[in-house]
């Protein structure tokens, strides 16, 4: 009765939606496809749906009625992030194993202990754990090994050794890693002792190389018009609908001035909505790149800040004391590469995870807690209740922070340098909760903020 409610209003229900046992109308599509094991017409059901802390995917899983055949995958449904990542775990006992992987087309699997590498691009994306991917790969060669021992005995008995190896792997005989590497960003490994930090697993994100933007089907202006064989820049930008301005065309005046408007998707379900972007000035800061976001389908809004300068030659970091209500209220600019840190709660969180914001210390605290509320029904599987345990009580304690119940340290740490808390002293001193330390960048911080290979002389060539 809500969702005929909701059409005969005519209301715009999200496209990406979280899945839900009691949802009467999950809005599967079913397509008429081919099945690959008998060529006769089977059923693909695709659902529209969003991975708690992660993105949104599409799954399929495909029926044959004729022959039994099934099969499933999953597509992120996410817009390509800017930079590619690599996670690399280590897997120490059962628990390892049975961590959920969701891995994209793009991710390439290795594990170094037996030497196996499984290249980008050879296996659709699916979501399943570091146990399945073991036994994919045992599947995968054990395929028409009769007919091989029969035809090539001696590959065959070198494929059985190996498989052993990989068997005792999955058996937890030895300790190995895992390494995953997605050029388009969009992989991910649970990590069981959220929201905490994961010691096993270790998450770093690198700029793609060129050949990596043009697999993903990313290319430049130069590359077009290379492709082209045109060396007319002029030319070749009448065929986009983006053209570059003059430089007196358009005074910093006029953009501190003016709300600019583009059109967008919702980050929550991905319906097209609106976002507002203004060019403010943070009084004893910088200038700053403002963007709000109000989703008419969902009602998901957003604000999003980005820095209007560069790189700070050193890194930040803030540790603010909570203790009162006027603790509360001070001004914070948490930039997009910002993590953030509660000893208290043994609570951490990487510069994703919110994403860059112009806010409170509350709204910081508030933003934390919703997130891991409303999306931690994630770990709410009946069948673990120690995870189930152990969100309640990190719900419960953000409640006594913002209730004065409990002292908390709010750490921010920043190492390009484009984050600011507010002071509560006068004439822009100190007082007695916050500290800031600014500090040199190791060469992983440089790495992960594309500093070492940037090229300040002779740029042109």
């Amino acid at each position: 009765m809500e969702q005929e409610k909701l059409q005969n209003k005519g209301e715009i229900k999200p496209i990406f939606r979280n899945i839900d046992g009691d949802d009467p109308d999950p809005e599967t599509t079913e397509i008429e496809s081919a099945c690959m094991n008998c060529f006769r017409s089977g059923k693909t059901r695709l659902l529209l749906t969003k991975i708690p802390f992660y993105k949104e995917v599409v799954l399929m899983s495909f029926k044959c009625d004729h022959c039994g055949f099934e099969n499933s995958e999953i597509q992120s449904a996410s817009e390509i992030q800017k930079k590619g990542v690599r996670i690399e775990l280590k897997v120490k006992g059962a628990e390892d194993l049975n961590r959920r992987v969701v891995r994209s087309d793009y991710t390439s699997v290795s594990i170094p202990e037996v030497e196996l590498e499984i290249p980008s691009q050879s296996q659709k994306g699916e979501i399943t754990t570091v146990e399945g991917i073991i036994d994919r790969t045992i599947r995968g060669l054990t395929q028409d090994q009769e007919v091989r021992m029969k035809e090539h005995p001696d590959a065959a008995s070198a494929i059985d050794a190996y498989v052993e190896k990989l068997i005792s792997l999955k058996e937890n005989q030895s300790n190995f890693t895992i390494i995953l590497e997605d050029i388009s960003g969009n992989s991910f490994i649970e990590n069981p002792l959220a929201p905490s930090l994961d010691p096993n697993c270790r998450i770093s994100h690198f700029v793609r190389k060129k050949e990596d933007d043009q697999i993903l089907g990313l290319y430049t202006t130069k590359d077009i018009s290379n492709a082209d064989g045109k060396n007319d820049v002029n030319e070749t930008q009448e065929k986009h609908l983006l053209k570059p301005i003059a430089e007196d065309a358009w005074g910093i005046e006029d953009l501190h001035g003016e709300v600019l408007q583009f059109q967008t998707l919702c980050s929550q379900c991905g319906s097209p909505c609106e976002t507002n972007m203004k060019l403010t000035n943070i009084p004893h800061f910088k200038e700053v790149v403002i963007m709000a976001t109000v989703c008419e389908s969902c009602g998901c809004k957003t604000n999003e800040v980005k820095s209007g300068g560069g790189i700070e030659e050193t890194g930040i970091r803030f540790e603010v004391g909570v203790e009162s209500k006027e603790d509360l209220t001070r001004d914070v600019l948490k930039s997009e590469t910002c993590s953030l840190k509660i000893p208290e709660l043994d609570c951490e969180v990487g510069p994703s995870a919110l994403g860059g914001r112009f806010t409170t210390v509350e709204g910081i605290l508030v933003a934390m807690k919703d997130q891991l509320q409303n999306e931690g029904f994630f770990f709410h599987d009946s069948t673990d209740q120690d995870s189930k345990k152990r969100m309640e009580d990190i719900i419960e304690k953000f409640n006594k922070i913002l209730a004065f119940e409990l002292r908390a340290t709010l750490v921010l740490d920043d190492p390009a340098g484009n984050s600011y808390v507010q002071s509560l002293a006068d004439d822009d001193e100190l007082d007695d909760k916050l500290k800031i330390q600014k500090y040199e960048r190791t060469f992983d911080q440089n790495e992960e903020l594309g500093l070492n290979d940037i090229k300040t002389e002779n740029y042109q060539e």
